[in-house]
């Protein structure tokens, strides 16, 4: 895989998986939606405030992933400088912060009518709302050093000492008392959620992450051509 940190070889590689990948994130998202919004019917307890679910927590664990995949090229390419890694990292961080926030308001809205309130100051939700501030002080970092070197190692350390967040955010509620609920889907003794409503979610998980490659694949090779153009217009420069 480390032929394809090559700008040329990964320019002709996504532009071959891209358009397959975009109409994979459409079609499950599409299918996952109507799964979710009209299939399913309203749950015997949230009624039909169940439907948030399908937008959250997909939206929750793009947030968590992205991070995770910008601190995994942010060590790559702090160590090992391969060509793309400090390209990759950048151009995922505007993306996480979208999904964190998406996260953020789709989980007040599902709190409200379930908790009595839009925010609580617990451990999960705390956490989460300090994973959108560490995309946000990457991407401040990335754009106040003029130097794209000293800026991508700079954003790098950000990014790697902020991954210690993840597991805080997906460990918060078995270590603190809190009103968000614990794991539901991935725990002992199975699943706590009917298949009715299991499938839809899974469908709209695979659609956002499917729908997060796709603008990422896009931003990655807009950043290589941005790149490129300049370079071009430095080597044309008198």
């Amino acid at each position: 895989m480390l032929r394809y940190a090559n700008p040329a070889k990964f320019m002709s590689l996504s532009g071959a998986v891209l358009p397959w990948l975009a109409a994979a994130s459409a079609l499950l998202l599409a299918g996952g939606l109507y799964l979710g919004l009209f299939a399913a019917p309203p749950d015997y307890q949230q009624g039909d405030t169940v439907r948030v679910m399908f937008v959250h927590v997909p939206a929750a664990w793009t947030a968590m992933m992205a991070y995770g995949l910008m601190a995994a090229a942010s060590l790559i390419g702090l160590v090992w400088r391969h060509p793309l890694a400090d390209v990759a990292a950048k151009t995922a961080a505007p993306l996480g912060a979208l999904f964190t926030a998406l996260g953020l308001i789709t989980g007040s809205l599902w709190g409200r009518p379930m908790w009595g309130t839009w925010w609580v100051w617990d451990g999960r939700l705390t956490s989460f709302l300090l994973l959108l501030f560490l995309y946000l002080g990457y991407i401040a970092l990335w754009n106040a050093i003029e130097d794209e070197t000293r800026a991508a190692r700079a954003a790098a350390i950000l990014a790697l000492v902020g991954a210690v967040n993840l597991p805080i955010i997906e460990f918060s509620v078995d270590w603190w008392t809190t009103l968000h609920q614990g794991e539901s889907i991935l725990r002992r003794g199975g699943s706590l959620i009917a298949p009715v409503f299991l499938w839809p979610l899974f469908a709209m998980a695979l659609g956002y992450t499917a729908l997060f490659f796709t603008l990422w694949l896009v931003r990655i090779r807009t950043e290589i051509l941005t790149r490129r153009a300049r370079s071009l217009m430095l080597m044309g420069a008198p």
